[in-house]
């Protein structure tokens, strides 16, 4: 087979923007759709792996809406491409919430102790290889707005 009929059989993967590997996840600001006297400030830091087969994992600590110390262990799907356009994606995570305690402990469904269950779907736009912006729906409290880093 030459090597241009053996390039046409391979998946195009442009600009690396469906590279596997490592991201930084930074989420400075979240926004909220009601107004609670009692939510302060979010923000979030994890680390996430993207798989070669579109499947994620990580980890993300943060300070939740009113202020506990929290944490969000996951494992999800990522789809990349749409619209058509290789820099858009989606993702879908679910996993283990915890830290909304006494006097939020309603606040996350299934919650037990300071355990509950989380589902995140997320879309972004990946502006370099290595560079994304996100936005990721918090059930029915709000949205959180990311910067991701692939290294």
């Amino acid at each position: 087979m030459s090597a241009q009929a053996q390039l046409a059989q391979e998946p195009v993967v442009q600009a690396g923007f469906s590279q596997p590997g490592w991201e930084l996840v930074v989420g400075p600001f979240a926004v909220h759709f009601s107004n609670e006297d009692d939510h302060s400030s979010v923000f979030l830091l994890g680390l996430e792996r993207n798989q070669s087969d579109n499947v994620i994992w990580g980890l993300s600590v943060f300070r939740n809406s009113f202020g506990q110390t929290s944490a969000y262990a996951y494992y999800g799907y990522r789809w990349d491409g749409l619209f058509g356009n290789p820099a858009i994606y989606a993702k879908l995570s679910g996993g283990i919430i915890y830290g909304y305690k006494y006097p939020y402990e309603d606040k996350v469904p299934f919650n037990h102790n300071g355990f509950g269950l989380g589902i995140i779907p997320a879309i972004g736009y990946r502006l370099t290889p290595n560079d994304a912006l996100q936005v990721g729906a918090l059930g029915t409290a709000g949205l959180i707005f990311t910067y991701n880093r692939k290294f």
